[in-house]
């Protein structure tokens, strides 16, 4: 939909809050985002330029829009939500969590039984959860099981069966397992206090269950039951003992939810953290996947209603790292500066990074401390994927780096076995080329580094990875081509983001399979060579190794460079920069003398 198309329609658009809807040419729901003035929002999409190509090829498919009026913004943020939740639409987050989790639930049932489940079913049973491991509800439950005698069997325990004595107590009563309703040992009022126990337990609040087994250890002491007493006190102790390794915060502390978030590009990462009664109930942390312009505020915003939901959380106070709109004035919001809400905001931030962290370690692959055999093997591997002629024993990648279009570099990462050889790791500061160029600037690099093992008279790799698209692996194969090596090793390209590898000259990639330990070694070295090209680009520019063509100036210092880049952040905005506004920044005199010194290197080239 055009500017101009979209004009004959504007004044249609309600000026009240609620959400919209934009469908494709084949009424396709591509987006659902709330607002709470419709007509603005929407606007806004058509009369702005954006900066992501994401956005504007979302504008360029809308065919039809559609609008629901609601009462108030939170309205709208709920049903935003849910509408996301349901059709998922392509342009919108998403939450990248598709887990069942399971549940304790406590069956509608005379003498209810409490089991596992992961099927939520709207049976007028009580289900308490979700939780996000399983083994951590089956060790709940053997946990409830030896404090807090309940049935296990499937029998039907109605009122008329338990008259007509139709049941016999079994193992599990003579075990002192369960109190044996089913031949009427136990009446529904003690079951149902045990129960509530259990609902005790599972909220983190054990001082209460505590407490009650007190109350029934001094009332079989006073009645001289002391082998009762005595069963009790071991079961408090245990009680306390359990409430000494859950993570307890404070005490102080009711109930609340910890949100932190970690953007990384096109990824964020959210971290919950459910707080009940002071002890810490429930943790998790989910990618989502940002489609357009998201901020940090909206995604969060738009994390913790989900996350919420899913996990049914009632809390009253949320703590988050940073000020959202969250349109719920029931819910109170607080940015810790100290105290226990700082440490567990910190907690739910070492959370978030660690889950990063893992997901891109279990991207990579890890060879230290594997067999021969394993190593080979990996090898084996890739050699097949790429039909290599020979192993790829000795792999090396090539990688540019810049700082804010200067100061390029290049470096070189080199594996051996399938383990990075870091004895033959090479950085390059590029001298041939002028000015940013990643073509000539691989060229060059490339040319140098094999010209140096012809000259030396060292082994060549089997496979030379060039981390870039074909315009890259062009330009490295042009230096292949005049060291003529042509023949005498591999050389392929790695698009930057697919992680699809070319081969020069065809028009066709390769995809590796996603799962596969090849695809994971590749991953590992091309990370391993932006970390190496990023920590000595780094140390250059923190050394003052890079010389700034403003240095170059005569009566040109180092407050006035600052103050130039400060303003306009590289050499390149200061050259296509109105006159004016260097001349207001910096005054008459020194301007002329910067008009002057790149007016003659204009000339020189």
């Amino acid at each position: 939909m055009t500017q101009q198309e979209f004009q004959q329609i504007a004044h249609t658009i309600p000026l009240q809050p609620g959400i919209y809807k934009y469908f494709d040419a084949d009424d396709t729901l591509l987006y659902v985002g709330k607002a709470k003035e419709l007509r603005k929002r929407v606007s806004s999409y058509f009369s702005k330029t954006f900066t992501s190509y994401k956005t504007h090829e979302l504008v360029q498919r809308i065919r039809r829009i559609e609008f629901t009026i609601v009462d108030s913004e939170q309205d709208a943020f709920l049903l935003e939500n849910s509408l996301i939740k349901e059709y998922q639409p392509r342009f919108n987050i998403n939450l990248k969590d598709d887990k069942t989790y399971p549940y304790i639930v406590i069956k509608k049932e005379p003498f209810p039984r409490i089991f596992l489940t992961r099927k939520k079913i709207n049976d007028g049973s009580e289900y308490l959860g979700p939780f996000t491991s399983s083994g951590k509800v089956r060790e709940l439950i053997s946990f409830i099981r030896q404090y807090i005698p309940l049935r296990t069997c499937k029998l039907n325990l109605s009122d008329t069966q338990i008259k007509r004595g139709k049941y016999k107590v079994c193992l599990e009563y003579h075990l002192g397992n369960c109190k044996g309703p089913c031949e009427g040992l136990q009446d529904t009022a003690s079951y149902d206090e045990g129960l509530q126990q259990v609902r005790n337990i599972l909220k983190g609040n054990l001082g209460s269950v505590i407490n009650h087994f007190k109350k029934q250890m001094q009332a079989y002491a006073l009645n001289l039951e002391f082998e009762k007493a005595e069963l009790i006190r071991k079961k408090i102790e245990h009680l306390e003992n359990y409430q000494s390794t859950s993570v307890v915060v404070s005490k102080h502390l009711s109930s609340l939810d910890v949100f932190a978030i970690l953007k990384d590009g096109d990824t964020a990462y959210v971290s919950y953290l459910m707080v009940q009664n002071g002890t810490i109930v429930q943790t998790h942390t989910v990618p989502l996947e940002t489609k357009l312009e998201e901020t940090e505020e909206e995604v969060l915003s738009f994390a913790i209603n989900r996350m919420r939901a899913d996990f049914n959380s009632l809390s009253k106070e949320i703590i988050v790292p940073f000020e959202i709109e969250y349109p719920d004035p029931t819910v109170s919001f607080t940015i810790p500066k100290g105290g226990d809400k700082k440490k567990l905001l910190d907690l739910a931030l070492k959370n978030v990074n660690y889950f990063q962290e893992e997901l891109r370690r279990k991207k990579v692959l890890h060879l230290e401390g594997r067999t021969d055999m394993e190593k080979k093997k990996v090898l084996y591997e890739l050699q097949e994927y790429l039909h290599l002629q020979e192993t790829p024993v000795h792999i090396e990648c090539f990688d540019n780096s810049n700082f804010q279009g200067s100061y390029p570099v290049s470096a070189m990462v080199c594996f051996r076995d399938g383990l990075p050889s870091k004895k033959d790791y090479r950085h390059y500061n590029v001298k041939t080329v002028k000015g940013i160029n990643d073509f000539a600037t691989m060229k060059e690099v490339v040319y140098r580094r094999y010209k140096r093992l012809l000259t030396e008279e060292t082994s060549l790799p089997q496979l030379v990875i060039i981390d870039g698209g074909k315009g890259q692996l062009s330009a490295a194969m042009e230096s292949i081509h005049e060291l003529n090596l042509h023949g005498s090793l591999t050389v392929v390209g790695l698009a930057k983001n697919e992680e699809e590898i070319f081969f020069p000259g065809d028009s066709a990639s390769i995809k590796l399979p996603w799962d596969s330990d090849a695809l994971k070694l590749v991953r590992r070295i091309r990370d391993e060579v932006h970390r190496f090209g990023i920590t000595f680009h780094r140390n250059q520019r923190s050394k003052g190794t890079f010389k700034n063509e403003l240095e170059q100036i005569e009566g040109i210092g180092k407050q006035t460079i600052t103050l130039l880049l400060k303003e306009f952040k590289s050499v390149k905005n200061i050259k296509n920069a109105d006159k004016e506004q260097i001349i207001a920044l910096i005054g008459n005199k020194r301007a002329e003398a910067i008009f002057s010194f790149f007016d003659g290197k204009e000339g020189q080239d």
